[in-house]
């Protein structure tokens, strides 16, 4: 069954701005306008970048009112409404449904760790409530829970359920996941790994480093797709040590350092959260001002 495409390229896991504990939308609607003016492919918005777990639901729901009319149809819209409360998820979707999008990702269950058939029918669940289609998250680093491949053969058979961002380290089951093909289309959620996917017949990655790179992140797609392969991947191996950088401690802290580099956003976060350490900061200043776009 060939599912719908919600986007092909990159999707920006765009970060929250906090000021004083509070959402910052005025950093929050520069931030956007960055990436629309860069064109980019999908906004993901209250995901796990998106510090989602420390948001109440007020708040969640605000932002994606914010979101919506900031961004105002100029590009794909993903909401972020997973969490590790069947229930919950359920009203974070129905919701993100209600206001409009073109999809919601959901991430694994996280603590309360499922058995294999209570996760294949928490995702059936969101699937029923959901009115958009739906990408799986698999992030095992992050929630101690891995979607097998018998998962995966499971819910692709899932109309709704259309895609995954696969944020493992193994190659191995990047290649198990793309043998899926039309069923449920593979995106990158390393951006350590964006060839390598794109290699594999994805169809692109939701990204962290875009929130700083939309362009260079973009046309490491650009390339592939445009079937100068060589290319996409000098430019993938010339953004490693930013990349890398980026993840030397928990995301999305560095990320947001970065960001306040540029004096985007401030780099609050809400505990147990953290600003990243000095010789992480130094490592993030050096590799951003080695690369260059061009």
């Amino acid at each position: 069954m060939k599912k719908q495409v919600i986007f092909e390229g990159v999707g920006t896991a765009l970060v929250t701005p906090f000021t004083d504990g509070k959402i910052d939308y005025s950093s929050l609607g520069g931030l956007i306008d960055i990436q629309l003016e860069a064109g980019i492919d999908a906004l993901v918005i209250g995901g796990t970048t998106a510090e989602a777990a420390t948001l109440s639901d007020e708040e969640r729901y605000d932002l994606f009112r914010y979101a919506k009319d900031r961004i105002a149809g100029r590009t794909r819209l993903i909401f972020g409404t997973g969490t590790n409360d069947t229930r919950l998820a359920v009203r974070h979707t129905e919701f993100a449904s209600s206001l409009g999008c073109d999809g919601v990702l959901l991430v694994t269950p996280y603590y309360n760790r499922g058995t294999r058939e209570g996760i294949i029918r928490h995702y059936l669940t969101l699937a029923d409530a959901s009115g958009v289609p739906i990408l799986l998250y698999n992030v095992p680093s992050r929630t101690g829970v891995n979607l097998d491949t018998e998962i995966l053969a499971r819910l692709a058979e899932c109309e709704k359920i259309v895609g995954i961002k696969e944020a493992s380290d193994s190659l191995d089951r990047l290649t198990s996941i793309a043998a899926l093909g039309e069923e449920l289309w593979l995106y990158s959620g390393n951006d350590s790994q964006i060839y390598p996917t794109l290699a594999l017949g994805g169809r692109g990655v939701i990204s962290v480093v875009s929130n700083l790179y939309p362009r260079a992140t973009m046309e490491i797609c650009k390339l592939f797709f445009a079937k100068r392969e060589a290319e996409s991947l000098a430019l993938q191996q010339r953004m490693m040590p930013v990349i890398n950088s980026l993840f030397l401690e928990t995301n999305p802290a560095p990320i947001k350092f970065a960001l306040s580099e540029r004096g985007l956003c401030r780099p609050d976060m809400r505990l147990p959260m953290w600003l990243p350490t000095e010789a992480c900061q130094k490592r993030v200043i050096r590799a951003i001002r080695e690369f260059t776009e061009e």
